[in-house]
């Protein structure tokens, strides 16, 4: 009995630790004083409606979404070919490749950002805007691979044959066969992308710059000048965003089984 209570104990102070400054936020976003404060100062919608108005978070939004959705493409189109490859066939360095194809999650984002800047923008004049998309690519191409190949390798690979010993192409049984059966898996992958190329902080800012900065860096910009709690109300908008589209995929795809 001292156990469970103790137990019960721990699972709620942990709960507590990870969604209690989520509704922090959440009350200091609908505060109707002027400064970002907890206890909110009585409760109003106006700092919801105000980040609507504010024409950076506006185009900055837009840039997020960009390299989001576009950069978690850019990674699926990579990354199947060689989830494919690492189920299918005994690659004498396949382990290798999955090291190397990991090296943006254990190696720490500021660094990647850093890199990129030294020797990419700096040297060569890398448009702000490529040098992104291609840091996003990088970040999420890890995502793409590990979740489509858990999807491939429970795909029996004597349907595919199957495929091939009727006149089908190896091409044709991979788009035809393949595809179809993975998609649950590529759109997971896709969805769990995007979620985290939207929130990228470290290396989005060694390359934003003049014109150019994803909606986390422009909200860290904003906090820097102005302390009202706009920049709460945008930061529970976003986690009710993404809250939802891990919620939808869940219910529809079965999200859980594919990370």
């Amino acid at each position: 009995m001292t156990s469970r209570i103790l137990s019960t104990a721990i699972l709620g102070a942990v709960m507590i630790f990870l969604i209690g400054p989520f509704f922090i936020i959440v009350a200091a976003s609908l505060s109707a004083g002027e400064t970002l404060a907890f206890p909110p100062q009585g409760l109003s919608f106006r700092w919801v409606l105000k980040v609507f108005e504010i024409e950076s978070f506006r185009s900055s939004f837009a840039m997020s979404m960009m390299l989001a959705v576009f950069g978690t493409l850019a990674a699926l189109l990579i990354g199947t070919p060689v989830s494919y490859a690492l189920a299918r066939y005994k690659l004498p360095l396949g382990e290798t490749i999955r090291t190397i194809v990991s090296a943006p999650i254990i190696v720490p984002g500021i660094v990647v950002g850093l890199a990129l800047l030294r020797y990419l923008v700096i040297p060569f004049g890398f448009n702000l805007t490529l040098a992104l998309f291609m840091a996003h690519t990088a970040l999420v191409l890890p995502y793409a691979v590990r979740v489509v190949s858990a999807s491939m390798t429970n795909l029996r690979s004597d349907i595919e044959e199957a495929a091939v010993l009727l006149g089908c192409s190896r091409l044709g049984a991979f788009l035809r066969v393949v595809l179809p059966n993975i998609r649950g898996g590529i759109l997971a992958a896709f969805i769990l992308g995007f979620v985290t190329s939207f929130n990228q902080v470290p290396v989005s800012l060694f390359l934003s710059g003049p014109g150019i900065r994803t909606l986390p860096i422009d909200m860290l910009a904003y906090l820097e000048t102005t302390y009202d709690p706009s920049v709460a109300a945008l930061s529970a908008l976003l986690a009710f965003m993404s809250i939802g589209i891990v919620f939808l995929a869940e219910r529809f795809l079965g999200f859980s089984r594919y990370v």
